[in-house]
């Protein structure tokens, strides 16, 4: 581009040189803002690649434990299984969309379950109805024992206790000699298609269950009562007539039949691990009142104050209902079953 002169005068020359193009000045800020903006992108780009990872190992976290885990486990076995049955002996009629718990109290004669079962069926939604297996047609084979399960949870077993059309929890009482341990696979698997919750009761002192045991075995022939024979009383007068009777331990087998007892019940123990099941302890209901808290919660049942009219009979020492209590304090002293002797339940 080529220059020019101005003259002002003689003595003056100024010589001045173009102006710059506005098309070059505006090519390098559009390549400054080009540099400046592809590095801002990089800086982002590295940011946000770095958050990603982040997050996404974060989500890794949160899925675990996997959904077969021993804690899913657990803590869906806590949640009883919801029924709605439907009777073919009568109609539930408004109750119909309210659901049913399923159970059955495990135990042996002479531990308690008499007087638990009158505590839970003193429940308002709950239909407890006895000892349906101590009929021998009942469990003659394994078809009749799930016939009569089969009738028992469709709502269809009508005892005293049935409170039907609006049951929260229904079951019953089955003894270990009934047929329980036996068929004990085909029940385990009964229990665990048809969502049956397992409530184990035992006894802790198994002496004085042997005593309880002898005494209502003499009285179902002796029949102390007014020439009646009862399992369960509710006044302290026929607690005292029952209790009158001191059966003759044997000594000699004493230890041996006691570990036969404990056996059993560990074996039942053993069997039913796979289902949904408490355990609970005699002496432990009558000294803590909130097991029976527990068990409500158990059967997902709302909770209530729970009662029985029934009696204790033997209460107070052993040592006043044992004909032979010399002999059985000889051979239990310095033995695992020392502290049976004192116990007061």
């Amino acid at each position: 581009m080529a220059e020019y002169i101005c003259l002002f005068n003689k003595d003056t020359l100024i010589i001045k040189h173009p102006k710059k193009s506005p098309f070059f000045l505006r090519t390098i800020v559009l390549l400054f803002a080009m540099v400046c903006g592809v590095y801002i992108c990089t800086i982002c780009l590295r940011q946000i690649s770095t958050v990603t990872k982040i997050k996404f190992h974060k989500v890794q976290v949160i899925e675990r434990p996997s959904p077969d885990s021993n804690i899913v486990k657990q803590s869906e076995a806590q949640i009883p299984t919801l029924h709605y049955p439907k009777p073919e002996s009568f109609s539930r009629g408004e109750c119909t969309q309210n659901p049913v718990r399923f159970f059955a109290i495990v135990s042996m004669q002479r531990s308690g379950s008499g007087w638990f079962e009158t505590l839970l069926n003193s429940h308002m939604n709950v239909s407890s109805n006895g000892e349906i297996f101590s009929v021998m047609d009942r469990r003659k084979n394994l078809s009749s024992i799930i016939q009569t399960l089969d009738k028992v949870y469709n709502l269809d077993w009508f005892t005293s206790a049935s409170k039907n059309e609006c049951s929260a929890a229904v079951g019953f009482k089955w003894m270990l000699n009934q047929g329980l341990i036996e068929h004990h696979r085909e029940i385990v698997e009964y229990f665990n298609h048809r969502g049956v919750s397992a409530i184990f009761l035992f006894r802790r002192n198994l002496l004085r269950r042997m005593v309880s045991v002898l005494a209502n075995s003499y009285d179902r022939y002796a029949k102390l009562l007014n020439g009646t024979h009862k399992s369960h009383v509710h006044s302290e007068e026929e607690a005292a007539a029952l209790s009158s009777y001191k059966p003759t331990i044997n000594s000699k087998s004493l230890i041996s039949d006691l570990k036969e007892v404990e056996m059993a019940a560990a074996r039942a123990l053993e069997y039913f691990n796979s289902t949904r099941h408490m355990v609970l302890y005699y002496e432990d209901l009558v000294t803590n009142h909130t097991k029976l808290k527990d068990v409500q919660d158990f059967l997902g049942l709302p909770l209530m104050e729970l009662t029985s009219r029934q009696v204790k009979i033997h209460k107070g020492s052993l040592s006043d209902f044992v004909n032979n209590w010399d002999d059985v304090s000889k051979t239990l002293n310095g033995t695992e079953y020392e502290s049976f002797l004192c116990a007061d339940y």
